[in-house]
């Protein structure tokens, strides 16, 4: 029952495609719609297979940075096959929220964000346990840190100086390292203190209503004694009665110098009301995160200036408003939501009564017994099959209760039922497939599903669609160049080293001054006249192969009556026999061998066959010696 439960702040799968990896998402509100569903509002996570190449690598130069932060040799001494495997616990935060249905939950997970003081390989050791520490933005494609990290390590630690011993004096000028701004030990009394911050509050409102633009704002008495008595005008009177060295009349004089009142104005009262509109909504989008809201919402302040803003806003009647408003909306929320198991049956299911010849998949029903008489092991309370076809593309097992589709269909994959799990929960495979990079064990291009290899000719069954081919025909000045110019091209150092850049203009000048002989116009080509492919095809019915003479045998010959002979069927188009005939299995898969013996008295039966036709006549005679 608990396990069924969802609330809000949960990490949960969503499936929003049968045969794509579960969606990661954090549960931010859970709304009932007019209809009676139940939709989560959710933070979206994004997995590697999610983002670019280049953000991929820029992933990676971050995690070996942060692994030379850490110094654990523990990383760099993991294999390979555990390395794979934690990049699929690797997840990336996103601010992009969308709405879900409910019932497309398929449980819950653990998503943390990656703490340097814990080892990378206790991830592996928890079921459904995911870390982040870099920030991805759909929009603008870009990966950023955290900004809520764990600062550990020496890099982030003050310096403290060693404890002074008795009596020493401490060589460091005090007065370089700290400015005073205020003397508790001053000739004022408290009242006189206080006094003086009510005539600087005086004055400050005066000032306001001098003010155009603060007289706009505040247009009422109580609105500007109210701006007047925050704290930006306290201080500044503070620092100027400490500015002159506390005496009243002095200080007094300061506050109204010879232009008017001094006007003091903190952030709450230099941000206009659209300006506070916009930081309400960012910070409605963003939370506290000021330098997306300065980024997106407000480029013209400073970051500074956002800040305070912040905490000003914070103590007005405004913020206790909204708090109250969030407070009650919350409330009417659903608080937790009950998704029961989902149990349907998964499209990439491979039946289990189809032909393998058919489907790559497992054959036979449940309960039967493998061809060597031994069981396949299975779940709980389920009866094994036999696993026939293509191993698994993870793991290579033959034997799995239940198999599944994988991968594009032209490459007819499949997974076991424990690799699909996996498949599913962290968007990879246990072992790097083909569609991945190469990795060890058998090469399943060139294998049977009987395990024996298998010979083909670029047939697109067997291969997956690649880049259009093409080729690359040089000129024949190129080709002149290549050779006159060698002492400059140096072809064979050249071939070793690739990647160096030839100078092609150099060459080109070099060639001009070498083949100064050259014809500015190219020759013509000779023409070459073809005949049609009609009087090719005569002539080749004209002179058929001759009869080749029985090989010679050992121990006997082997006759032809002993033979079935060969129907009298029409050959197509009246051809050779060697150009329309049917190839053997050795030339169809082109393996090596000579042919076999029991085929040359069917060459005999044929050329005996094409001796027997009726001779051409006079026309055809003419155009074959043409063709001579």
């Amino acid at each position: 029952m608990a396990a069924n439960m969802y609330r809000v702040g949960d990490y949960v799968y969503f499936e929003n495609s049968s045969s794509n990896p579960l969606l990661i998402r954090r549960i931010e509100e859970l709304n009932k719609t007019a209809n009676g569903n139940v939709e989560a509002k959710v933070v979206c996570f994004y997995r590697r297979r999610d983002i670019s190449s280049t953000l991929i690598a820029l992933a990676d130069k971050h995690a070996r940075e942060l692994e030379e932060e850490m110094e654990n040799p523990e990383m760099r001494d993991l294999p390979e096959k555990q390395k794979h495997q934690l990049r699929h616990r690797e997840l990336f935060l996103s601010r992009q929220l969308e709405s879900l249905p409910a019932t497309h939950i398929r449980g819950k997970c653990c998503v943390t964000l990656l703490n340097e003081t814990e080892a990378l390989k206790s991830y592996l050791d928890r079921e459904d346990a995911f870390f982040y520490s870099l920030v991805y933005d759909p929009q603008q494609k870009t990966l950023l840190a955290d900004k809520g990290e764990i600062r550990v390590g020496n890099k982030y630690q003050a310096d403290i100086t060693d404890l002074l011993k008795e009596g020493e004096d401490d060589g460091r000028d005090l007065e370089k390292m700290e400015e005073k701004i205020w003397d508790p030990n001053s000739s004022l009394t408290e009242k006189q203190i206080d006094q003086f911050l009510v005539v600087a509050r005086s004055v400050g409102t005066f000032a306001r209503a001098l003010d155009c633009s603060s007289s706009v704002r505040q247009p009422s008495l109580h609105m500007s004694a109210a701006a007047a008595s925050r704290d930006i005008t306290l201080f500044h009177a503070m620092d100027t009665l400490h500015a002159t060295g506390y005496d009243m009349t002095r200080a007094i004089a300061a506050l109204v110098p010879q232009g008017g009142p001094v006007l003091c104005r903190d952030e709450m009262e230099e941000w206009s009301a659209s300006e506070a509109n916009l930081f309400e909504e960012a910070l409605e989008k963003y939370g506290k995160d000021f330098t997306d809201i300065q980024q997106d919402f407000l480029p013209w302040k400073s970051l500074t200036s956002i800040i305070e803003y912040y905490y000003m806003w914070k103590t007005t009647d405004r913020y206790v408003q909204q708090k109250r408003l969030k407070a009650a909306e919350a409330e009417s929320k659903l608080k937790q939501v009950y998704i029961p198991n989902y149990n349907k049956p998964n499209p990439n299911q491979l039946s289990n009564n189809v032909k393998p010849a058919l489907v790559n998949g497992a054959a036979g029903t449940a309960g039967t017994v493998g061809t060597a008489g031994t069981a396949v092991p299975g779940p709980p309370g389920s009866v094994p099959t036999p696993g026939l076809g293509r191993a698994c593309e993870s793991c290579y097992t033959s034997s799995s209760y239940q198999w599944y589709s994988w991968g594009p269909p032209n490459m007819q994959c499949r997974l076991c039922a424990s690799c699909w799990t996996y498949w599913k929960k962290y968007g990879g495979l246990k072992m790097p497939t083909r569609l991945d990079g190469e990795r060890p064990g058998p090469n399943r291009n060139n294998m049977s599903p009987h395990g024996l290899p298998l010979r083909h000719s670029g047939s697109p069954k067997f291969a997956v669609k690649t880049r259009q081919a093409f080729y690359l025909q040089t000129t024949s000045l190129t080709r002149m160049a290549r050779r006159t110019c060698q002492d400059i091209i140096r072809p064979r150092y050249m071939a070793r080293h690739p990647y160096l850049p030839v100078n092609t203009a150099a060459i080109k000048a070099e060639c001009a001054l070498r083949l100064p002989d050259r014809p500015k116009k190219p020759l013509p080509l000779k023409p070459v006249e073809r005949k049609p492919l009609e009087s090719v095809v005569r002539y080749l019915e004209a002179h058929p192969r001759p009869s080749k003479p029985n090989p010679p045998t050992r121990g006997g010959s082997i006759s032809t009556g002993s033979l079935t002979p060969i129907k009298s069927s029409p050959i197509l188009n009246n051809g050779s026999p060697t150009i329309l005939g049917k190839r053997t299995y050795e030339q169809h898969n082109g393996l090596d061998g000579a042919k076999s013996k029991v085929l040359a008295p069917q060459w005999d039966i044929m050329a005996k066959r094409m001796s027997e036709a009726v001779r051409p006549s006079s026309s055809l005679q003419d155009e074959v010696h043409e063709l001579d």
